[in-house]
């Protein structure tokens, strides 16, 4: 595995931290001994609620890896990503979250579900990657696959409002995090230092399709795309489906029969959104640079 480096290209760092995604998906005792041997880095392993995250240093690096959905690849990890995890009204963050967050500026806002996961591994994660970087100063990479890449985005926002510097961000098949002048804030703070991988085959950069309310949701920054289009016209059926899911019940709750309708459209495609696919794809890239 090459060295993560500021000085290596965007395809190497994103293969070594595709891999610390892999690994922040396996239970704590085996992801240590993994994260030492194949990366080269002390891992320690933080939880809170459904939240689980790897804070892995070396003498160089200081890696925070957001573990993403744990089945993503069933019917019942797909109603969790339409109905849990996209508890999905864009808000505007209250309390010492709100705080972190007021400087994306009026009118900015963010997904509601993945901000309350943020905010249950808040405490233990900053604690964790301040005294990291007090004991030996770091390039601070966060990266996530999953859900794990929407929660990477908001951490690297509340990293830098606590001066701790973020060097660079990547994403894989990583779900939009906020509205539109969210991410125009992340361009104005970050501006080239998120990567977001994305595989054309991919539903979950899709989602949240809506908020409920407004269509509202957009990506931000630099995307690299990998694979090829779709060329299966059941592809963009899925995609048209995803995107017209606005039947809510009166609290604004997607019903499941319309999950369920709509599993058999993109079933085929799951496995566009595993990590093993993602990691092959820029594996691919860099051995053909």
């Amino acid at each position: 595995m090459p060295e993560l480096s500021s000085d290596s290209s965007v395809h190497e760092n994103a293969r070594y931290l595709a891999k610390a995604c892999e690994l922040a998906y396996f239970d704590e005792e085996k992801a240590k001994g993994l994260f030492r041997d194949e990366l080269g880095l002390d891992a320690h392993f933080l939880t809170a609620n459904n939240t689980q995250v790897y804070v892995a240093g070396d003498d160089k690096n200081l890696v925070v890896a957001f573990r993403g959905s744990q089945s993503p690849e069933s019917l019942d990890g797909l109603k969790d990503w339409l109905l849990t995890n996209a508890n999905n009204f864009l808000i505007v963050p209250e309390g010492q979250i709100g705080t972190d967050f007021a400087a994306a500026g009026v009118g900015a806002r963010f997904h509601r579900g993945f901000m309350q996961a943020l905010a249950d591994i808040w405490e233990p994660l900053i604690a964790e990657v301040e005294s990291a970087q007090e004991a030996k100063e770091r390039l601070l990479w966060v990266t996530g696959h999953s859900l794990g890449g929407g929660l990477a985005l908001l951490a690297a926002w509340r990293f830098h409002r606590r001066f701790l510097s973020v060097n660079q961000v990547y994403t894989f098949g990583a779900p939009m995090v906020g509205n539109a002048l969210a991410a125009e804030a992340y361009q104005r703070e970050f501006s080239g230092k998120i990567h977001r991988f994305v595989d054309r085959l991919d539903f979950v950069p899709l989602l949240p399709t809506v908020s409920l309310v407004a269509n509202e949701y957009g990506h931000c920054l630099t995307e690299f795309a990998l694979g090829e289009e779709a060329s299966d016209p059941s592809s963009a059926t899925a995609d048209s489906m995803l995107r017209s899911m606005v039947q809510t019940t009166a609290d604004g709750i997607l019903h499941a029969t319309i999950i369920d309708e709509i599993w058999g459209h993109v079933h085929q495609r799951i496995a566009s959104h595993m990590m093993t696919n993602y990691q092959s794809r820029i594996a691919a890239k860099c051995d053909n640079a």
